[in-house]
């Protein structure tokens, strides 16, 4: 694999608006069999453009279609995904803006032809991603490792955009101690009792607050770096159709988008009570108003899965417990915690019950003391596993995603440090191996249809796999700097799927030839859980825009 360079652009930035824009101008129409909407994307500097997005968005719609332009800078929307009607359209390339048609007029039988014409940004800074501004910034890869902890609630632009010095950082810092992982700047949720969160993670906190008052605005009106960009998509990461799915809640947060047999797509918001489904054909969403067990605590949930039987479960993080859901009746069962558990900052993040059948049991996790339970659906009673040291270590493991296996043995992805622990169901006893890497931190996973599991390592810039009849891990780098991806899922070709939280980028591996696709999305995606859809072909990769309140499906066309 080869890592791709970071393009240097010097541009610099005043205004605050994003990468898309969106203007009106009427274009022709040409007969093109099976093409709706087509064109040519191109630029005084470059000329005719490679790995520009186009979407387009119907007037008074709530779904976006998205291509890519190939290497002659064209791109084309396929007749079955646009129907007959007046669009709006906006790119991304990082770097450029809009500069000529920026609407068509799409009829039913012909192909309407609208070249793009863009023109240099007058913001580079607001179209970076996270990725971008960490390559830009002055400073150490041990410095920048710290902000792997800064973008659950909010982009990286947000704090080098700031003002505060070093001594103000410490307090914001403090501060951000006291929320939930589930807030956002425009729903903010404290914790309950005055529990704080690490935000440094055990690092030196006074140490990461002047460094950070180094890379932002607190000595300057614009920042005194280059700013560093990736290149856009190419080749086989231009052939690609991105469908985004507006949600009616503007701050709905889809941490978790897993799909049914139906067809059906199901969300977990991460800040509120409602488990949401999502009827990709029309674009429809209801939502299921999930009941409160704690007032005055944090609301929202993390880990969406189905069982055997298709019910939708939930983990319901600072309320305390799982919900089960029934599709058919429509109905919740709530599995609270017991009395004795229910803490101030009890956190029920995860919950695995796709090998429940096996067993009857449920397992969870609760993320505040990285005990380990399992749920007895005959009974409806908690099994408490506690905690289990590491060998050597001196600590717990600190699980974070808890995947299980075909027997329903969990796993345990230790993501404050570099190792996988795997818990026999039967026995209870844990045995750990430790990651290659080191600090590899692992997140989450899951095992495919030969019981190996697969996984995320967000600090090492990887992917992992364990085979349990080895007991050996391999590990994949990403070529991408800066990709920190979240979970890693194999599809039904043997091909491994993962996000990064930070480039906006979907990436695909053959791990037999070691090949790495990375799709670009439209716009700013917080990608957390991913899921792949292997009922279609090719199959059908989804994810939830955590910060951006949609649903995103990408269709690869090979």
């Amino acid at each position: 694999m080869l890592m791709p360079k970071i393009a240097l652009l010097a541009a610099m930035a005043t205004a605050a608006v994003g990468p898309f824009f969106v203007a009106s101008r009427l274009i022709t129409a040409a007969g093109v069999p099976g093409i709706a909407l087509m064109g040519q994307v191109s630029s005084e500097n470059e000329g005719p453009m490679e790995g520009v997005l186009v979407g387009a968005k119907k007037d008074g719609s709530t779904i976006t279609i998205t291509v890519v332009s190939d290497e002659k800078g064209r791109y084309s929307f396929p007749s079955s995904k646009l129907r007959s009607g007046h669009y709006s359209l906006r790119i991304r390339a990082v770097g450029y803006e809009l500069d000529g048609p920026k609407t068509a007029d799409v009829g039913s039988g012909t192909a309407t032809t609208a070249d793009v014409k863009l023109r240099p940004t007058r913001n580079l800074a607001a179209q970076l991603t996270n990725a971008e501004w960490i390559a830009s910034m002055p400073g150490t890869d041990a410095q920048k490792r710290f902000l792997l902890n800064c973008t659950g609630c909010h982009t990286l632009e947000r704090v080098v955009r700031s003002t505060h010095n070093a001594d103000e950082y410490v307090e914001v810092i403090q501060r951000m101690g006291i929320y939930s992982p589930g807030s956002t700047p425009a729903r903010p949720q404290p914790l309950v009792g005055g529990t704080q969160r690490d935000p440094a993670r055990g690092g030196n906190l006074q140490s990461a607050a002047a460094w950070l008052a180094s890379v932002n605005l607190s000595a300057s009106e614009t920042w005194e770096y280059p700013f560093k960009t990736l290149p856009r998509p190419n080749g086989r990461a231009t052939r690609v159709v991105i469908t985004e799915y507006d949600l009616p809640r503007k701050l709905a947060q889809p941490h978790d988008v897993i799909v049914d047999s139906a067809g059906m797509a199901w969300y977990s918001d991460f800040g509120d009570q409602f488990l949401g489904k999502l009827d990709p054909k029309t674009g429809k969403v209801t939502e299921y108003p999930i009941p409160v067990m704690k007032k005055g605590f944090p609301t929202g949930s993390l880990e969406v899965q189905f069982d055997h039987h298709e019910n939708v479960w939930l983990s319901l993080m600072y309320q305390g417990g799982l919900a089960k859901f029934d599709k058919e009746t429509e109905k919740f069962q709530i599995f609270p915690l017991p009395t004795e558990l229910q803490k101030d900052h009890t956190q029920e993040s995860m919950v695995m019950p796709i090998y429940s059948h096996v067993d009857g049991k449920v397992w969870t996790n609760n993320q505040d003391d990285h005990s380990i339970l399992r749920l007895d659906l005959a009974s409806g009673t908690y099994e408490n596993l506690g905690t289990f040291p590491i060998p050597r270590a001196n600590r717990n493991i600190s699980a974070y995603g808890i995947p299980a296996d075909h027997d329903n043995n969990l796993y345990l992805l230790d993501f404050a440090a570099d190792n996988i622990g795997r818990l026999d169901a039967k026995t209870k006893q844990l045995k750990v191996y430790p990651t290659p890497t080191r600090d590899s931190r692992p997140r989450r996973g899951i095992v495919d249809a030969h019981n190996r599991l697969w996984f995320a390592e967000y600090g090492a810039n990887a992917v992992g796999m364990f085979d349990p009849k080895t007991e050996k891990i391999q590990e994949w780098k990403v070529p991408t700097p800066w990709s920190a991806p979240y979970q890693a899922v194999p599809d039904r070709n043997g091909e491994v799927w993962t996000g990064s939280m930070f480039n906006d980028r979907i990436i695909r591996l053959d791990p037999k030839t070691g090949q790495v696709t990375e799709y670009l999305l439209p716009r700013a995606t917080n990608i957390r859980r991913v899921f792949v859809d292997n009922s279609t072909t090719p199959v059908t990769f989804w994810v939830g825009n955590n910060h951006g309140a949609s649903i995103v499906k990408l269709e690869p066309l090979d």
